[in-house]
């Protein structure tokens, strides 16, 4: 599937901001891209520079006034995901070296509070893929999901005593059961084709049989047409932008995804 991804962000500043922009996709086994443009109105130097999970980050410091940023790209990504409920469970001392963080505690993914009731959510589900699989099934019966949901910027902990949340509060969740069963999960961020309403999507990966597998919570079945912009422990290492000084919140952004008929030529 070739799809044609783009976001707009516009500031309106009253001095400069330094900046942290993570707005780029990389190429890798499940994408593809094939073409790329990335413009800042004004114009100001950057600095581009890979963080310690193979993100693409952007520094700058913004003029005031209005700015704007406005990314787009052309990529190949796979129609549908791959779903192996036969992949097992790898034990921790088979596990790569790049691979061990993503079982440890993080900030919004509290795993070591989650053990005992991961164990109860999986029953008998073979080890592996079964399991998450089980746990992705209770989260979507647990918890509603509402894009529209007062956002407190939740973690798993604080999640599981809500009702309902967004795509964040549900990949949490999701990574911080993982965990705690010793299986490594990580936070992914990026586009999702015929998302409603159009946003910024997150979820997270497991790995188990020997590779990272997606698995998305909020989706009542496995989607095809992601674009991953962002891997990480959690939220705090995949926000699309981070800002330092007083607070500033954008004026518009707009983000959108459409399915090409091919290649672009």
């Amino acid at each position: 599937m070739w799809l044609r991804i783009g976001c707009e962000i516009e500031f309106d500043e009253g001095a400069p901001a330094p900046f942290i922009l993570m707005l780029r996709p990389r190429s890798g086994r499940q994408q593809w891209i094939a073409r790329e443009s990335y413009t800042l109105v004004p114009s100001v130097p950057v600095v581009e520079y890979t963080d310690a999970y193979g993100n693409l980050c952007q520094r700058l410091i913004s003029p005031p006034g209005r700015f704007v940023i406005r990314t787009s790209a052309d990529v190949l990504t796979e129609d549908n995901l791959e779903v192996t409920p036969e992949a097992p469970f790898v034990p921790v001392q088979d596990l790569p070296d790049d691979v061990l963080t993503f079982l440890l505690p993080s900030r919004y993914c509290e795993s070591d509070q989650f053990i005992d009731m991961g164990r109860e959510i999986v029953g008998e589900a073979p080890p592996g893929y079964a399991q998450v699989e089980r746990i992705v099934t209770w989260i979507r019966e647990r918890f509603i999901y509402n894009p529209d949901a007062a956002h407190f910027q939740w973690s798993a902990a604080d999640f599981n005593h809500q009702s309902e949340g967004v795509c964040r509060d549900f990949a949490h969740m999701g990574i911080a059961l993982c965990r705690g069963l010793c299986i490594p999960a990580r936070m992914v961020v990026g586009y999702l084709h015929n998302l409603k309403p159009m946003d910024f999507h997150a979820w997270f990966e497991a790995y188990v049989g020997g590779r990272w597998y997606t698995f998305d919570p909020t989706q009542t079945e496995p989607r095809g047409g992601r674009v991953t912009v962002a891997y990480g422990r959690d939220a705090a290492d995949v926000a699309i932008f981070n800002q330092f000084g007083p607070a500033l919140i954008p004026t518009r952004m707009d983000i959108t995804v459409e399915q090409l008929p091919g290649a672009p030529t």
